[in-house]
């Protein structure tokens, strides 16, 4: 499981930022596929913040999908509107990171 806490002033950076994003992947009847966890691996690792169109699938079963998407994806579910959910994983390599996040991460907050 991918640990990395967010503050809820860095959820709401990553919600504005999401929203000028088209949908990158789809899932749909498939489920999560092997296929598709290598094409969300390849956008997370080249764009940190992805935005997915969750197809086919009832309210409940939404939540079920974006909590093993987080899992199995090693990411954060920073949230979902209706049919989309938007997921975030931090670049590894600073230099490399795309997205500033306002303040400090949560876990060096508490210190």
């Amino acid at each position: 499981m991918y640990d990395f806490p967010l503050t809820s002033a860095q959820k709401a950076h990553l919600r504005g930022l999401g929203q000028t994003l088209e949908p990158a992947l789809k899932l749909g009847k498939g489920g999560f596929t092997p296929e598709f966890q290598a094409e969300l691996q390849k956008y997370l690792r080249t764009h940190e913040l992805v935005k997915l169109r969750l197809l086919g699938t009832e309210r409940a079963e939404r939540a079920v999908q974006c909590a093993q998407i987080a899992d199995e994806g090693r990411c954060v579910w920073v949230g979902s509107v209706g049919h989309t959910a938007l997921f975030y994983r931090q670049h590894p390599e600073p230099a490399q990171r795309k997205i500033e996040l306002p303040g400090p991460p949560a876990a060096e907050s508490e210190s």
